[in-house]
């Protein structure tokens, strides 16, 4: 994986993505060389085209971002991908018509942007068909030694067993701190030289897996292997940056307290947050209206009790406030004032409020909450205070969600479905301690894009 902005971005999805901009080039490219040829214009006068194109190319692949054209299955399965890239391209083109509009000077001709959009899917295809087996190889992985054959090493062989994994594990070597439960394994007694053994293998990072760390550590090993050159990582600094979040199972007080994150930095970082809140924000409330009045009346007219509700929700620092909602249960959902996970196909979800959570219609009241400054777009899922006191007492580290504001979308929503349950609570928790960890603009807006998705494919809307 490749580190941007303290985001961890897989090598294939990101090496795809440049063969994907030079094919989008091309193709605007292409459009333009062919509407010229057609209407016989001197192709050598018109040198100009430059930013034509490259905005043909850009808003193609925020489009492709958006709609998960990146995404571990669409990587690995043309089936998945071919949907998308049709998605991603029409999306595209839309999004290039407003561009069009507030900036004319760098429009296409319709002909243009109709060819270059052809010759898109045709080259973002051809791509695939070419590349894709090659990309998901084992040359493109890296090999990782796991010291340790126990429960945690087990979790790293399950880990690279999942299709798109990054990694392929080169061996695992058992250091006699408890029972072998890897598929195979060395015993390090029978290694002579630690160090010699990792480059022989090729191994380009050593992963440390030990069930038993107090007063355990080979440090002269590791030491060894280090000055040769080879990358020696932690348990859960590894599955953190192989699975995006958190893992709540191999973490310890000082991992979070030493390792690299919550950095101050963010503070300046956080200023442009707001600013970029007040001004979404107030846009959304005035050009949504319409659509929220409309629901709204949709809603009275199907059941009784009001359109909108206000729920008590946990915000930053723990900070209780009121969160406003397009109502989309029964009115009597929690007659008694119990707080209740949401189900699949709960029954308590009217007709009306069925449509509006699978297209998040329920949620852009919320604008609001952004607005005054509540809640902002970007952050962990604010929950009802009844369930945050369980939480609290049942999870590890879940106060330390609310160190960063709450938000509409976050990196939970879009990694995981709908949770409603005690356990799916946990693993989304660990995808908001990688969020307030590693929080950065550049995460902001990958979530924001990735938004897109979850909309057009609803899969964990409850």
């Amino acid at each position: 994986m490749i580190r941007l902005f303290r985001h961890h971005i897989p090598y294939t999805a990101l090496l795809l993505g440049i063969v994907d901009f030079l094919m989008l080039l091309f193709a605007a490219e292409g459009g333009w060389l062919l509407r010229n040829w057609q209407i016989g214009t001197d192709i050598a006068a018109d040198r100009g085209r430059l930013p034509e194109i490259l905005s043909f190319a850009i808003v193609l692949q925020l489009a492709m971002t958006a709609v998960g054209v990146y995404a571990v299955d669409a990587v690995h399965s043309l089936r998945i991908a071919l949907p998308r890239i049709a998605v991603a391209v029409a999306l595209g083109v839309l999004l290039l018509a407003l561009v069009f509009f507030l900036v004319p000077a760098i429009s296409f001709w319709r002909s243009n942007l109709l060819y270059a959009m052809i010759f898109a899917m045709l080259l973002l295809v051809a791509a695939r068909l070419m590349f894709g087996r090659l990309l998901g190889s084992a040359s493109f992985k890296r090999r990782v030694l796991v010291l340790g054959a126990g429960p945690r090493a087990a979790g790293v062989e399950a880990l690279a067993a999942k299709q798109g994994a990054n990694f392929a594990v080169a061996g695992y070597v058992a250091m006699n701190d408890g029972p072998v439960a890897t598929g195979a394994a060395v015993n390090r007694a029978g290694i002579d030289n630690l160090a010699a053994y990792t480059i022989a293998h090729g191994v380009s990072e050593v992963v440390l897996a030990l069930e038993e760390r107090r007063n355990a550590l080979p440090l002269a090993d590791l030491l060894r292997i280090r000055t040769t050159g080879v990358q020696v990582t932690d348990l859960s600094t590894f599955l953190e940056r192989e699975t995006g979040r958190v893992d709540l199972d191999t973490l310890n007080p000082s991992w979070l307290i030493f390792s690299d994150g919550f950095t101050a930095g963010r503070r300046l970082s956080s200023f442009g947050k707001r600013g970029f809140d007040i001004l979404v924000s107030a846009l959304i409330l005035a050009l949504a209206w319409p659509l929220i009045a409309l629901t709204a009346l949709l809603i009275k007219l199907e059941s009784r009790g009001p359109a909108f509700y206000r729920q008590r929700r946990v915000g930053l620092f723990g900070e209780a406030f009121d969160v406003l909602k397009l109502r989309s249960m029964r009115q009597d959902a929690e007659v008694s004032g119990v707080a209740v996970w949401a189900q699949q196909d709960d029954p308590r979800i009217t007709r009306i409020g069925s449509i509006i959570r699978k297209l998040r219609i329920d949620e852009l009241p919320q604008a609001w909450s952004v607005l005054k400054g509540e809640m902002s777009f970007v952050g962990p899922r604010p929950e009802r205070p009844q369930f945050v006191s369980d939480l609290e007492a049942r999870l590890p580290y879940y106060a330390e969600r609310h160190m960063v504001k709450p938000g509409i979308t976050g990196w939970a929503q879009i990694n995981y479905p709908y949770g409603a349950s005690v356990e799916d609570a946990r693993r989304k928790l660990e995808f908001d301690l990688y969020y307030a960890k590693n929080y950065t603009p550049f995460l902001d807006l990958l979530i924001l894009l990735l938004t897109v998705r979850v909309i057009l494919w609803p899969s964990g809307a409850r």
